[in-house]
Order: C-alpha cells, then structure tokens, then sequence
C-alpha cells in the first residue's frame, strides 16, 4: 500500500468504523476516493487526521471539509437510495459531494467561493465523477432552480433555522446537519412530510459553522 492508501484504510478503521458506520457502501466510497486530491498540496500529509480540515487558499475566508467520520455518520444517517438527488450546501471542494455521489442518482454542490468551485469541479473532473455539478451559490440560498431534493446535506453547522433549504426537500425529503441554534450542538435531521417539517436530534457533534449561516449577534443598548 501507498502511505496515502494505509492512512485511507487507518482513517477508515480506526475513525468511522468506531463511530458505528457500519453501511459498507459509505465505507467502500470512503476507501475508494483519495481524500487528499481534496486539500492543497501543502496539507496532504492532514488529509486523513481527524480534523475539520481548512482548504480555503491563502487568504481567503476558512473553509472546511469536515471530520471524516461526522460526514460519514450524516451521510448513513441519511440513508441514500441509488435514486436520490442530493444537494450539498457548503461544499468546500466536494469531498462529501463526492461521497454522497458514490451513492446516490445526482448532487448538486453549492458553494460560496468561487475558486474552491472551480477546484472542485477539476477534483472530480479528474476522479471520472460525472454526476455532481457544483454551483457558486451561498449556503443559506440552497440551490431553488434544481428543487426539491431526496437529501440536503450541509457540510458543515448552522447556527439559524436553514428554512429555505428545508421548503427545497421533496416530500418524504431529509435536511442532515449539525445544529449549532442551542449549546451543545447536534446532528439533526430534519424530514418533510406532508406539509410540515419534523426534527430529530442524532446526536452531539460540532463543526465549523458555514458563512451565512451564523446567528444574527443581538442588539445591545
């Protein structure tokens, strides 16, 4: 084994395995895609750690792909029929995308900065992943024009009620992040069914919380 490919397989073992992920199709795309093609050169030796990962490039705001086993943990959580379609707001540079498209019919990957698009699109451009196609679009706004989705997952945490990206789920649709409205935060999932939304804490997680998805700092006399 390649050293990228014995950390795959550690990162694998010893991180999502013990998390309780036990779908063996999360486990087989997470073995199968070099995680490392999905941060800059200079930090590929972190790719596999067990980190909320930054690859904005230099001066740019921070942006992430988040640990290794929460994204797996979402991604079981949601549940991905081969007939899905699935939108990924704050993709960063598509590695969740990447993920759920080993998964699932079509993902749609929205991002606010349009360089990490573009990186992301040659990312998976080169692995052959010919079903996502990444939009520049801010997380809050979702992706209206390809609505409604089987999956919304964020990658990353929200600190406000995301309600435009949930009226963006299909009937029966599920929304999967980390909620970070109230202390401790927690992976939750929201499902559309029939004209209302229900929610389910999963359980506590935290991660970087995506720009415009910040709470509104309160008024202070």
């Amino acid at each position: 084994m390649s050293g990228f490919s014995t950390a795959r397989q550690k990162m694998v073992d010893g991180q999502v395995r013990t998390s309780d992920v036990t779908d063996a199709r999360i486990l087989d795309a997470m073995l199968a895609l070099p995680r490392e093609n999905f941060v800059p050169e200079d930090k590929r030796a972190l790719a596999y750690l067990d980190l909320d990962l930054d690859v904005a490039e230099s001066g740019s705001a921070r942006r992430f792909l988040v640990k290794p086993a929460l994204t797996a943990k979402l991604l079981q959580a949601a549940d991905l029929k081969e007939t899905d379609s699935v939108l990924v707001v704050g993709a960063a540079t598509g590695y969740a995308a990447a993920l759920a498209a080993r998964l699932a019919a079509k993902v749609t990957a929205t991002e606010g900065d349009s360089a990490l698009c573009a990186k992301g699109r040659e990312i998976l451009a080169g692995l052959g992943l010919t079903n996502v196609t990444f939009k520049t679009a801010e997380a809050a706004a979702g992706d209206p024009a390809g609505a409604p989705y089987d999956v919304i997952l964020l990658n990353g945490a929200t600190e406000v009620m995301p309600d435009a990206l949930c009226r963006q789920l299909k009937q029966d649709g599920r929304l999967l992040g980390v909620f970070a409205i109230a202390r401790p935060s927690r992976a939750t999932i929201v499902t559309h069914t029939l004209s209302d939304f229900g929610h389910r804490v999963l359980f506590d997680a935290a991660a970087p919380v995506l720009p415009g998805l910040e709470r509104v700092p309160a008024f202070v006399f």
